[in-house]
């Protein structure tokens, strides 16, 4: 026998406050390495920030489709923009890593720290491709 009791999805109300809070941690880390580094002050500051951060995207989230939609993932639609957003962003970080490169290897410097950055993520581009081509 059948039951006509729908199945639910797992509840993905934490989805929403994963970037808030991963927000208010970074927060936190910047405080104690800026303190621990002397700067109290600034710490403070970078606190100040990533927290108002943290709440305008919670009171973002209430009023903005857009940003509720990035901070549930719910609508694909919007999940494939900030896919897009994110590639675009990460090309924009590979030039500019590739140029601050350039521009050391010109100065005639050994090219750190964007030798290290430019492995970083041309290996991590590489096992993604390798995974996600296994994964399916």
């Amino acid at each position: 026998m059948s039951s006509t009791k729908p199945i639910c999805a797992p509840s993905r109300r934490w989805t929403r406050w994963a970037t808030p809070a991963f927000s208010l941690g970074s927060g936190v880390v910047l405080l104690a390495a800026s303190w621990a580094g002397g700067h109290p002050g600034a710490g403070v500051v970078m606190f100040a920030i990533m927290a108002v951060f943290a709440g305008g995207l919670v009171l973002a989230g209430r009023r903005s489709e857009t940003v509720k939609g990035l901070l549930d993932r719910r609508d694909e639609r919007i999940t494939g923009i900030d896919l897009r957003a994110t590639a675009v962003a990460g090309t924009v970080v590979i030039l500019a890593v590739l140029v601050g490169f350039v521009v050391e290897l010109a100065r005639g410097h050994d090219g750190s720290p964007y030798t290290w950055l430019g492995a970083l993520g041309g290996l991590s581009y590489l096992a993604a491709v390798v995974a996600l081509r296994l994964r399916g």
